[in-house]
């Protein structure tokens, strides 16, 4: 019964990755050459220069106070289910910064706010309750 399910399921995460390695790349890389033709290889360069330099820094001061309200939440002995989830969406949003491409960039970015992080939050805390809870 089990090994019904988990062959299927092993099908759509290959399935899903396949997607993911193959579609992304590829977006990204017709889109950079498409801003590259309108704005220049350099312009197009810099833009990925700075949203990577930007980038660092925001995961760094973004990193570091979700570390420091983990800590805080555990010193007032409070269980830091929200700071964690907000530590997996920086970190998320890191892996997408250092991904060259603009679409990648921008959806990391918007994983280092704090108002643009709960429109990754929300749905995510609804599927672990959904599949854990």
């Amino acid at each position: 019964m089990i090994k019904d399910t988990i062959i299927p399921m092993r099908k759509r995460t290959v399935f899903y990755l396949f997607l993911i390695f193959t579609l992304v790349p590829l977006i990204e890389l017709s889109l950079l050459i498409k801003v590259g033709s309108l704005i220049g290889f350099w312009r197009t360069v810099a833009i990925i220069f700075i949203t990577g330099l930007g980038g660092a820094y925001l995961v760094k001061v973004q990193g570091f106070n979700t570390i420091d309200a983990i800590k805080r939440d555990i010193s007032e002995s409070k269980f830091p289910a929200d700071r964690l989830l907000d530590g997996a969406i920086i970190l998320f949003g890191a892996a997408l910064l250092i991904t060259p491409g603009l679409i990648t960039d921008f959806i990391g970015i918007l994983c280092m706010f704090p108002s643009t992080r709960t429109l990754f939050k929300t749905p995510l805390k609804k599927y672990l309750r959904r599949k854990f809870f």
